[in-house]
């Protein structure tokens, strides 16, 4: 028994719904560009394909909020309106030297989307961005940030956004 204990992680002992009931200043805080290619490691490495913005429209309009993971509603040109995890920061774990905005959209895409205008609502924080031991142990956490996602964002006041019309028609 002290074993299993002892090999538990981190992502195990976390909240399943995060943020306040409802949607609270500063959010939400919307975003808007052509996807850019990133580093090359969300798919390819982690199996967590991601998305990222154009370092502009990341400075512009994240620039007053904390590194770290958020959640929220995407959408990819006219495509539907899906719900998303978001890193914002360094990615230590990797050692980058720029800030980013990567953002993993929650459903299994067959193709990608590079240059293809995303539109993201960012409506709450999960967690602060943390390095990692080992890469099974990011995906661990990653993968607890997507079940905190799903879960929080049923809650009315960020299930409404889904439809804001900020996306448009969907």
């Amino acid at each position: 028994m002290v074993a299993a204990e002892a090999s538990e992680s981190p992502a195990t002992k976390r909240a399943e719904i995060v943020g306040p009931e409802t949607v609270t200043s500063p959010y939400p805080i919307f975003i808007e560009g052509a996807v850019v290619t990133g580093f090359g490691r969300g798919g390819k490495q982690l199996g967590i394909p991601t998305a990222n913005l154009p370092a502009p429209a990341v400075e512009q309009a994240l620039s007053d909020i904390p590194i770290g993971v958020y959640y929220g509603w995407a959408q990819v040109e006219n495509d539907e309106v899906r719900p998303m995890v978001m890193s914002l920061g360094w990615n230590p774990y990797f050692k980058n030297e720029k800030r980013s905005g990567e953002v993993h959209i929650i459903h299994n895409f067959k193709d990608d989307f590079y240059g293809k205008n995303l539109k993201v609502a960012v409506l709450a924080y999960i967690r602060p961005e943390k390095d990692y031991d080992s890469l099974d142990l990011l995906i661990e956490d990653i993968k607890a940030d997507i079940r905190a996602a799903q879960k929080s964002l049923v809650r009315p006041s960020y299930a409404a956004f889904k439809i804001d019309s900020f996306f448009g028609s969907n």
